[in-house]
């Protein structure tokens, strides 16, 4: 078992140690589940009473918490810091396990000795894969894909012909990257002729992809998602999209064909972006925000369509009080239809 002293974890994090720093660490867990042996945290000091109740052998704590009934670990960002100190603890060395004897390799393949290939991958002719990829159970890749060093793609994951995936790329159960884009031609009976699509999907390196999302192949040229670009499960990315570095995509996000965003973009859950479209560097759109037009760098819109976020808060506020406000109209109305009336009266 992995174990180090706080002290030591400090230095992975620029933390100052409180209290006994030679405590062994052995684990982490949440401020409720923690034991013996085990780090936790909390992110702001108006949580430092929970400490007296928990069990944790040392916590990562604000720098702000000066003392507690453990050895604290104070740190600028403990939500950052417990990230990594968490995927520390974690960190095993890979082991190579070779192909399984249920795997099917096809021809002119590059496999060095040094992966894990799990029972019913399928690879296609042409692949090549770099140093400690691990392939889990039921993986399919298609002919000429290229998978770069220490990529992981658990079960079930499908990467189509052509497409090219970086290094340390995490790709999640179900995922499929690279299937055709949906594009159709309308003729005059209404009838829906198929376009080929004939391009390719590109995801660069520190790249993790959620369970169940779909990256589909360009129609001509690529699909590309850059460098540390964080997408959660159930989204879909249309053909000719390029997503920019570090941006982060929200369950069920949807954006159509041939739309681009910036650096640092965040889109919020179920939000719905416009084709040919441009979303410059750090715009953010709330959940189930649609867009509908090209976003300025910055910019952080919320609503359908979507609009400036304060706009779009004081006109959600609005929406609420409408039932009210017509029940008000129409009192003020029979009001005015009745003072109208007497008036006539009085004329005749």
């Amino acid at each position: 078992m992995t174990q180090y002293t706080l002290t030591e974890l400090a230095g992975l994090v620029d933390g100052v140690v409180t209290g006994d720093g030679t405590v062994v660490i052995r684990g982490f867990n949440g401020i409720e589940q923690a034991g013996p042996g085990e780090l936790t945290y909390i992110t702001s000091p108006k949580m430092a009473g929970r400490l007296e109740e928990c069990r944790a052998s040392a916590c990562i704590v604000p720098m702000a918490v000066a003392g507690g009934p453990m050895p604290l670990l104070r740190v600028d960002d403990p939500d950052l810091a417990a990230a990594v100190i968490h995927n520390h603890l974690l960190a095993r060395p890979f082991v190579a396990t070779g192909v399984h004897p249920s795997a099917v390799v096809g021809e002119g393949c590059t496999v060095p000795a040094e992966v894990s290939i799990g029972p019913l991958v399928c690879i296609g002719d042409r692949v090549r894969l770099g140093k400690r990829v691990t392939l889990e159970p039921g993986v399919v890749l298609g002919d000429g894909v290229v998978i770069g060093d220490d990529t992981l793609l658990h079960a079930n994951v499908v990467v189509a012909r052509g497409c090219r995936i970086g290094s340390r790329v995490i790709i999640h159960h179900g995922a499929v990257i690279g299937s055709d884009g949906f594009g159709f031609a309308t003729d005059g009976q209404g009838r829906h002729v198929r376009k080929p699509q004939v391009g390719t999907v590109r995801i660069d390196d520190d790249v993790e992809i959620g369970a169940n999302t779909c990256i589909d192949r360009a129609a001509f040229g690529t699909t590309r998602i850059r460098s540390g670009v964080r997408i959660d499960n159930l989204v879909q990315v249309a053909h000719n999209v390029d997503v920019g570095e570090n941006s982060i995509l929200v369950a069920q996000v949807g954006i159509a064909g041939s739309t681009t965003l910036g650096r640092n973009v965040v889109l919020g859950a179920k939000a719905g972006i416009a084709g040919h479209l441009h979303l410059a560097d750090r715009v953010m759109v709330a959940a189930k925000g649609g867009v509908h037009n090209s976003q300025p760098e910055g910019a952080v819109v919320g609503g359908t369509p979507a609009m400036e976020i304060k706009t779009w808060g004081r006109a959600s506020a609005a929406y609420s009080r409408l039932p009210g406000l017509v029940r008000e109209v129409r009192r003020l109305r029979r009001e005015l239809d009745r003072l109208t009336a007497r008036e006539s009266e009085q004329d005749s």
